[in-house]
């Protein structure tokens, strides 16, 4: 018999509303079990976020992965547990203590663990796993993976999930390899009749059917940024592999391999480079964008540090490149399967010397597709590194995100480059001479004309584009790359705003932290405390970031860092009154949840209110 430890039957039913978490070991193919989990409840058209804890080996360590229902459709993590799947020996106690009163352990109990029925407040359900397999599959490595496809068949009774569904999603998983959707099938099916033998299914935490995913699809960040590239134009991709970014360039591969070559002769269209190292790689990324092609690198922090010697001279030679910077856990080596927004300083000022970079912020999948292309755009048009500041939340965990959609009549913006008929009208081409008072000069491709030739150097030149050190000359140079930056307010995404809340308390933020506010938003107004809010999108700010600011007397600036890297770069940029801001910063590492956003504000309102009610109560 199997071991329970049942709670009262007045547990209360929360249907398309709970946390699913599952416990495994790194490197013992749980990720298709718990893809086909998600995804199954995903076409049930119930919206759902998937979240994964791994270690940054290969294989032995723990690692966990979150499934979030939520009929709402919220996207950050909810912060608790309602049902842990214990498949790991190692975090049994860890595992147990995080799971919610009233909530549900799932465990291997070929062997049997009394201490988990310790908590009185939770429901134990063991279930043989190992031995189920054992009996029924062949080969160590087999039984293995297919307990961990087992678990699936449990938790698809548990939360009344249609199987047929899943036996489709593997058939599409497993189209070239038929044999195998036979045998995961097998143990899906081996899990499943067992809970639903052994215990009362659906439990009162479970799945049923909505209508809440049409119009959606399920991506990670990498993936969706890669196929913006290709959208883009993109045809050189050069890079040095580095957790989490390196699976963006993989996707970029896959695209191009589809999408970039000649249908006649089949020869590529494009060039895939794995360089020596982060440096080589965005020298290329600048070198293939000064001939003319869109060229594009992906790292992280470490990444961006090596790079910040060509970064100086992209910006100063004002030649194109763009950037993704898919943010880990610093410093040095720090963490690098977990997330945080710790580069915002490094790429908005990277590079010695006075140097200011454009930086965009997606929040989610959906923009890093269409930030892609911006980048490029913005690249071109200002002549300058773009740098698109996504983080491992986005970049390698699924998100429910709206479906892409694209502009066939889309053109890319190659900004101010002239053609052979604009040269030959010519005198002479001055490289870097503001003729538009933009801040912006002219350039030519390598091999248009030679009358348009210049010389392109990252030491001091002039603005005729002849090598200087002339202070008056140097200096001249330096000061149209400042109206050039406030030519680049103007033409980057704008914040994200939402002031229906008519409050003098906002809320200012960027990137992943996004789904986090809004479901905090959506809590705070329950209790009676309206907040704005304003999401920034790029750097430099524009004018609406500047008036959001005026606008309220309080201001919480949420952030996935230590060291108030946003509310820094607010304070040096705009005119914000520094008493006004109030930090709430999360950087353990695991995404940022609501009841952190909700708690730190409350935190700060909450006494000036107990001092009026006392005022009163004392009147």
């Amino acid at each position: 018999m199997p071991e329970r430890n049942l709670m009262p039957a007045s547990s209360p039913a929360r249907v398309n509303d709970f946390t699913v978490k599952i416990a495994t070991v790194n490197g013992t193919g749980s990720a298709s079990a718990n893809t086909l989990l998600m995804k199954s409840i995903f076409r049930s058209g119930i919206p759902v976020m998937g979240k994964n804890y791994f270690p940054s080996n290969i294989q032995g360590l723990p690692t966990w992965y979150e499934i979030r229902v939520t009929r709402d459709g919220y996207v950050a993590r909810s912060g608790h547990v309602d049902i842990m799947v214990a498949m790991n020996a190692e975090t049994y106690a860890r595992d147990v203590r995080e799971v919610a009163p009233g909530g549900y352990l799932v465990y291997d109990s070929t062997w049997p663990r009394p201490a988990l029925l310790k908590r009185e407040d939770i429901t134990v359900l063991g279930v043989p796993l190992a031995r189920l397999c054992n009996e029924n599959f062949n080969g160590v490595r087999t039984r293995i993976l297919m307990k961990n496809i087992c678990y699936a068949g449990v938790l698809a009774a548990l939360l009344d999930l249609d199987v047929a569904r899943v036996r489709e999603l593997l058939a599409e998983t497993y189209a070239k390899k038929p044999q195998l959707v036979e045998s995961n099938m097998k143990a899906i099916q081996l899990g499943y009749d067992y809970a639903r033998e052994h215990f009362s299914c659906p439990l009162p935490l479970h799945a049923a059917p909505m209508d809440r995913t049409s119009g959606h699809i399920m991506i990670d960040g990498n993936t969706a940024a890669a196929l913006g590239c290709v959208y883009a134009g993109a045809t050189v991709a050069a890079w040095y592999p580095i957790t989490p970014s390196t699976s963006l360039m993989d996707a970029f591969k896959m695209f191009a391999d589809r999408m970039r070559v000649d249908r006649e002769s089949g020869r590529r269209n494009f060039a895939f480079i794995q360089a020596e190292d982060e440096l080589a790689a965005v020298g290329m990324v600048i070198g293939a964008m000064w001939n003319g092609a869109r060229a594009f690198t992906a790292t992280s922090g470490p990444g961006i540090s090596l790079m910040n010697e060509f970064l100086g001279l992209a910006y100063y030679a004002e030649v194109p490149a763009v950037i993704f910077d898919i943010q880990r856990v610093g410093p040095s080596t720090g963490m690098p399967t977990r997330t945080q927004q710790a580069d915002l300083l490094l790429c908005a000022y990277a590079s010695h010397g006075d140097t200011r970079h454009v930086c965009l912020y997606p929040a989610n999948p959906e923009e890093c597709f269409y930030m892609a292309v911006q980048a490029f755009d913005l690249a071109e048009r200002l002549q300058t590194a773009v740098l698109v500041l996504s983080d491992l939340d986005i970049g390698m965990n699924d998100w429910m995100c709206r479906d892409l959609k694209w502009d066939d009549s889309y053109q890319p913006d190659r900004g101010k480059v002239l053609g052979k008929e604009e040269i030959l009208k010519l005198e002479k081409l001055y490289r870097y001479f503001d003729k538009d008072g933009d801040g912006i000069g002219y350039r030519s491709m390598p091999g248009v004309h030679p009358k348009a030739a210049y010389f392109t150097r990252g030491s001091g030149h002039s603005q005729y584009g002849a090598y200087t050190e002339d202070s008056a000359e140097y200096q001249l140079v330096l000061d149209r790359l400042m109206k050039k930056w406030d030519t680049a307010k103007k033409l980057v995404p704008r914040a994200v705003i939402d002031a229906t809340a008519g409050s003098k308390v906002g809320i200012v933020s960027l990137g992943s932290g996004d789904g986090a506010i809004h479901e905090a938003m959506h809590v705070l107004k329950e209790q009676g405390v309206g907040v704005d809010y304003m999401r920034v999108r790029a750097f430099p700010f524009s004018e609406d970031v500047e008036k959001f600011l005026a606008a309220h007397e309080l201001l919480f600036v949420v952030e996935q860092n230590r060291d108030a890297q946003l509310r820094s770069l607010l304070t040096l940029e705009t005119s914000v009154e520094k008493s006004k801001l109030r930090s709430l910063l999360h950087y353990s590492g695991l995404p940022i949840s609501s009841a952190f956003i909700v708690e730190g504000v409350l935190a700060e309102l909450a006494p000036p209110q107990q001092e009026l009610k006392q005022g009163a109560a004392n009147g």
